[in-house]
């Protein structure tokens, strides 16, 4: 759950910083094509803008050219081996190396020859001079803020991915002489007994930590944090949204109402962590049994994504088994809305009357839009969002999910459609406010007010 607002009076230190042009490092770990995570950088940076309009920003991310273009900042990548867009690594071996490594593939015996002698001296070498890099990037910075949401795991990639690389930049920030607060991130899974020391030591070294929800928090303290921090809601949560009225107005419906259904990779053996294709096939058999019987009870679908390549398959996958189905009666009746950047995603969810979600921020983003949302939990931020806003009633957890029980739930969210828009709104209404607290504490007064997302 989310806490009630945190009245904080001044710096973590103390001190009272006004408005000045400072230089400002962003890191999260995207790039990939979640927009969630994109959303965030942008809410982040437009609430520094509104209160210190001569701040220089930077990005610092998986992919420093994806970052720079989609926010029109100046970015740097966080670790020498970063992202390209179809959620590949960019590989920095050798041909060579990499026709030995495959041909190894079945000897263990060449394969941990290969690991001391090859991967291991390379990979040393490429870090410290990263490291060497980065140092002379950071040096030049005030501010470095860890933004993102899920920043705080280790399930994706071991200790030495986000923990250690998070660890890695706070250090050497501090050395420099710059502020290091992380703002409202989550944590967990964290598994390895090193992944809770490097995490550990990254919050320790902060000048400010806040999580956005408790459970997190609690988390952050099991693993050894001990400090004071703060809970305060989802940063995106204040990104400022403009719907014009004709969107949201129930007099204006289509005859066919449009729900849309955002499945991600569950378990999918070619993406996800946790590799189970017979769980991935059953989600995708399950949702489109949902989505065939809203078509046949006169409602019209819309398959799409908060991360637009991460679940880019299971949205194709989903697409082709409700045609197989056979509902399908007309080209209308389901469509999969193109969203290749943030905008464009809040554009066509305006356009639903109901959303039916996996990703944290897509149930974000609905609530934003004040969309009725029933949310499928594959992770407990998932729920505790959920239960957060009051609508815990509206949410199943994924590995229970049947066309059953999607069917009963969304019935029930279509017949209480007003009360949880009065829910949604409310709780907005209170977590924009809490986030501006915190936000006037962090930068100073505010001295301008830009929407940076407008739905049209």
């Amino acid at each position: 759950m989310i806490t009630k607002a945190v009245q904080l009076r001044s710096m973590p230190s103390g001190e009272v910083v006004g408005p000045s042009r400072k230089k400002i490092g962003l890191l999260d770990h995207l790039g990939g094509g979640n927009l969630g995570d994109d959303a965030t950088l942008d809410a982040v940076m437009q609430n520094i803008k509104s209160r210190w309009p001569t701040a220089e920003i930077s990005g610092f991310s998986m992919n420093p050219s994806d970052t720079q273009k989609r926010h029109n900042i100046p970015a740097y990548p966080i670790r020498y081996q970063t992202w390209s867009f179809n959620d590949t690594a960019v590989s920095h071996q050798s041909r060579i190396v990499r026709k030995v490594k495959t041909a190894a593939a079945n000897a263990r015996a060449l394969d941990l020859l290969i690991n001391v002698f090859i991967r291991s001296p390379r990979a040393l070498f490429r870090e410290l001079r990263f490291l060497f890099r980065a140092f002379n990037i950071i040096r030049s910075f005030d501010y470095l803020l860890i933004s993102g949401g899920g920043q705080l795991l280790d399930c994706w990639g071991g200790p030495w991915a986000f923990p250690y690389t998070l660890c890695k930049w706070v250090l050497l920030a501090r050395l420099m002489g710059a502020r290091c607060y992380f703002v409202n991130v989550g944590a967990g899974p964290v598994n390895s007994p090193l992944s809770k020391l490097l995490i550990t030591k990254a919050l320790v070294l902060a000048d400010y930590v806040s999580f956005r929800d408790d459970d997190s928090k609690a988390l952050a303290k099991q693993l050894g944090f001990n400090r004071n921090s703060y809970v305060f809601p989802d940063s995106v949560y204040s990104l400022d949204v403009c719907v014009p009225k004709h969107n949201t107005n129930c007099s204006q419906r289509s005859v066919e109402p449009l729900v849309g259904i955002a499945p991600m990779a569950y378990c999918d053996p070619r993406r996800y962590y946790s590799k189970d294709r017979p769980a991935y096939v059953k989600f995708i058999q399950t949702l489109s049994s949902f989505g065939s019987q809203l078509i046949r009870d006169g409602f019209r679908i819309a398959l799409f994504s908060t991360d637009i390549n991460f679940d880019s398959q299971a949205v194709e996958d989903l697409w082709d088994q409700v045609l197989r189905n056979g509902a399908v009666k007309n080209p209308e009746q389901i469509t999969r809305p193109l969203v290749p950047g943030l905008d464009e995603l809040l554009i066509e969810m305006s356009k639903m009357e109901y959303i039916v979600t996996c990703r944290f921020h897509g149930v974000i983003f609905a609530h934003l839009l004040n969309k009725p949302v029933l949310a499928l939990s594959h992770h407990p931020k998932v729920t505790t969002i959920m239960k957060a806003v009051g609508l815990a009633e509206y949410c199943i957890q994924i590995d229970q999910l049947d066309a059953g029980s999607l069917q009963s739930v969304f019935r029930r969210l279509v017949d209480n459609r007003q009360m949880v828009r009065r829910q949604i709104e409310k709780a907005v209404r209170s977590y924009k406010k809490m986030l501006m607290n915190q936000f006037d504490v962090l930068f100073g007064p505010k001295v301008l007010h830009v929407a940076r997302h407008t739905v049209v």
